[in-house]
């Protein structure tokens, strides 16, 4: 029995051994099974991570920027392709060198100390800057720096992403110089002269000084342009600017303002007299005879002249006088200066009593709309119509636009004005709906109609009193050469009447001041290229530059683009090539009455060679 005992108990000591090496295995089991997750986890990270490598590495190949990659030392480590194609160099031209290399003289070295003193204390730097390419020529690139640092703070690399902006740049000059510069005179257009001519006043004021504002008309040049062409004409008027501009002290502005007006800002002049000799010599710069090939071309000036402080208080005023001063000048003879005194004060109350007569004219309905229809050349489809109103005179018959808006200009009447011309395109548009007919319509607005304060609260209450018409019927134009006092204002007030559902555009562009600016700030939809050279693009190649600049300064920014004056077929053919399919003119349709548009519209058809 004891022996049947012991073994019972050995049994069941083993047996606990057994039970113990059991749990041990299952012990090591749950391990090893945790242990395989653990790796089967880290399989997958693994398997993430080399994607997200794979893809920064696809990234960095086929991005279209310039990729430049430094270690803590500046010293490139590595480049993409697109740095190569951006630059000129391969990256074993540049691998562990600085990229000093590729700054160009545009900027100075207080420049680059500022940019790395901002990314060391930033982390970042963005800005635009001008390198230089391999072959030698300037680019200018918009570039983005970030510096990567370790655990502990120490740098270890930068990374630089480049966007080459070269081709913006060179739109945004060419804008700049058609903002500040005539075209052809290469003089300071209105803008810079609004610009130097505030400057001069103050400057004036104090120092006791004064200063005369000089205001040309030149005297028989449609004549010259009539017999001899354009290009004649445009080559007398660089010659007489030159001529005008060498008579003038190195401090005074000469400024072409458009077509043969010029003005001439005389500065820090002691009494009214010193501007004597000063004019004298523009008149004799005007006056003598300039030879042209075979003729003998000789025109004269007729010039108005008002002096600050005396004549008026601000650019505008002293413009004005001077503009008065220049057509007395014109009636008494012409080749002559007058300035501005108390006769033309009357000229004034003329002025007023022709406001007077179209207020009358308005109490007694005598204004009317015309329209232009707009067409896409390429497919034939009507866009709209532009509004163009005329005033139907009880004596004088039909008198056009630019015979009565400018006397009622900044004035209260021609907000009333303005707001029946959009009323009436609203009417008209109403009308034409009933008849099946959808007509978008384009009116003009001028600059002191939108910057008045209640210009959205006006707005929206001719829309209101049209509600059967969509607002998107309606495009209010401005135009280019409109002097905008408050852009950012304007801007919010034309964002507004978007959300109406009104679109805006862009007239007679190229011929103002502001392009840039107006294109940067403004939401327009829609560019229109002046007729003015539209006219000449066949034969003048200047021209034909512009149009083209127009097109594609229209395409970099985005909006639409439409051609005004386009007066053959020819002309629409040279516009489709150039890519502006849209297009207004005599060549599809002169300005015509309201009841004429429906049948006009039913026997439209575009030119073969137009839809080729």
């Amino acid at each position: 029995n004891k022996e049947l005992a012991f073994q019972n108990k050995e049994k069941d000591k083993r047996a606990d051994e057994l039970i113990i090496a059991n749990k041990e295995k299952d012990k090591r089991a749950d391990e090893l099974v945790i242990a395989n997750h653990k790796l089967f986890l880290q399989n997958q990270e693994n398997e993430h991570l080399l994607k997200k490598l794979k893809r920064a590495a696809s990234v960095f190949t086929s991005a279209n920027e310039s990729i430049i990659i430094t270690d803590a030392n500046g010293i490139i480590v590595e480049v993409n392709e697109a740095f190569s194609r951006i630059t000129g160099y391969a990256a074993q031209d540049v691998l562990g060198k600085n990229p000093r290399f590729l700054q160009s003289d545009r900027q100075s070295p207080e420049f680059y100390t500022e940019m790395w003193d901002r990314l060391l204390a930033k982390g970042t730097w963005r800005g635009e800057i001008w390198s230089r390419r391999k072959s030698g020529e300037i680019y200018a690139e918009m570039m983005a720096v970030s510096i990567v640092k370790n655990a502990t703070g120490v740098l270890q690399h930068s990374i630089s992403l480049g966007t080459d902006i070269t081709e913006l740049k060179n739109y945004q000059s060419q804008l700049e110089q058609i903002a500040h510069f005539d075209i052809l005179t290469n003089l300071p257009n209105r803008v810079l002269l609004a610009d130097r001519l505030s400057q001069a006043m103050v400057h004036c004021q104090r120092n006791n000084l004064k200063l005369a504002v000089a205001f040309m008309d030149l005297d028989g040049f449609k004549e010259v342009n009539d017999k001899y062409g354009h290009n004649v004409g445009d080559e007398l008027l660089i010659a007489l600017s030159q001529r005008m501009k060498a008579g003038l002290r190195d401090g005074d502005t000469l400024a072409r303002i458009g077509g043969d007006e010029f003005i001439a800002v005389m500065v820090d002049l002691e009494k009214i007299e010193d501007s004597a000799p000063l004019l004298e010599r523009l008149l004799t710069a005007v006056a003598t005879p300039i030879e042209f090939d075979d003729a003998v071309l000789k025109v004269s000036a007729s010039i108005g002249v008002s002096i600050y402080p005396q004549d008026g208080s601000d650019a505008d005023q002293l413009i004005r006088h001077a503009d008065q001063a220049m057509y007395v000048a014109k009636q008494e003879g012409k080749d002559r200066y007058r300035l501005f005194d108390n006769a033309l004060a009357n000229a004034v109350k003329a002025q007023l009593q022709n406001i007077d007569d179209i207020r009358s004219g308005m109490d007694k309905c005598e204004f009317l709309l015309h329209y232009q229809p707009k067409v896409n050349m390429h497919t034939g489809e009507v866009i709209g119509v532009e509004a163009l109103i005329r005033w139907q005179h009880a004596v004088r018959g039909l008198v056009p636009p630019l015979e009565f808006l400018p006397v009622i200009e900044g004035r209260a009447i021609s907000l009333k004005l303005g707001e029946w011309v959009i009323d009436n395109a609203l009417t008209q548009i109403k009308q034409w709906q009933s008849m099946g007919l959808s007509m978008p319509i384009s009116v003009n607005i001028s600059a002191y109609q939108l910057q008045q304060d209640n210009f959205k609260t006006r707005l929206a209450g001719l829309l209101s009193a049209h509600p059967e018409v969509n607002p998107s019927h309606l495009e209010l134009e401005i135009l280019e050469t409109s002097a905008l006092e408050n852009i950012s204002k304007v801007s919010v007030t034309m964002h507004a009447c978007k959300e109406f559902g009104v679109s805006f555009a862009l007239d007679d562009f190229g011929t103002g001041y502001s392009s840039l600016t107006y294109l940067k700030h403004l939401p327009v939809r829609l560019i229109k290229i002046d007729q003015s050279f539209v006219y000449g693009m066949l034969e003048d190649n200047d021209d034909l530059a512009i149009v083209k600049g127009v097109v594609g300064l229209a395409k970099a920014f985005q909006r639409d683009v439409i051609a005004e004056g386009v007066e053959s077929i020819a002309h629409g053919v040279a516009l489709l090539k150039i890519g502006c399919e849209l297009a207004q003119g005599y060549a599809i349709a002169r300005p015509m009455h309201a009841d004429d548009i429906p049948g006009w519209f039913a026997n439209w058809q575009i030119d073969d060679s137009w839809q080729a």
